[in-house]
């Protein structure tokens, strides 16, 4: 029987806290836990118009193993998303809609770094300061130390 890395219920604890500290008490919100093979450990998705999302959790082979740190990361990208949408409308806009054109994807690329950088440093100050679990995961650079090494799991 396949094990499961992170408990729901606690993750429910999570999403509760983390909506009243950022914010997003006015949302709708429900947890998807994800139990097959996955490239991500969480993603977020949001309908803007009805104030509705869905954070989806990698609970079969998530790259992360702090699950606080992966709600707070996706509830930022929520708490972020109009300035997301609009900056990705503006590089359209700027750079035509050719998503294999150079420049919109040059354009874009470096969007989406800056983005998730910003997240992700959002997200380890807001762990240090009021996490439960302050131990942030080292998930993907780890890997690549695995690699390195030859290691396999």
């Amino acid at each position: 029987m396949k094990q499961f890395y992170f408990d729901m219920k606690q993750a429910d604890d999570y999403l509760k806290k983390w909506q009243g500290v950022l914010r997003l008490k006015d949302w709708d919100i429900k947890l998807y836990e994800v139990k097959q093979e996955w490239r991500k450990t969480g993603d977020i998705k949001i309908d803007l118009t009805d104030g509705k999302a869905i954070l989806m959790l990698n609970n079969f082979n998530p790259k992360s193993t702090n699950l606080e740190e992966v709600i707070i990361h996706e509830l930022l990208h929520l708490r972020l998303w109009n300035m997301d949408q609009m900056i990705e409308e503006l590089i359209g806009k700027v750079f035509g809609e050719d998503v294999n054109e150079p420049k919109y994807q040059f354009a874009y690329d470096k969007f989406m770094e800056v983005l998730e950088t910003t997240v992700e440093n959002l997200t380890k100050g807001y762990l240090s300061l009021s996490g439960d679990d302050k131990e942030i995961s080292y998930g993907r650079v780890q890997k690549q130390v695995d690699n390195e090494l030859g290691i396999n799991y």
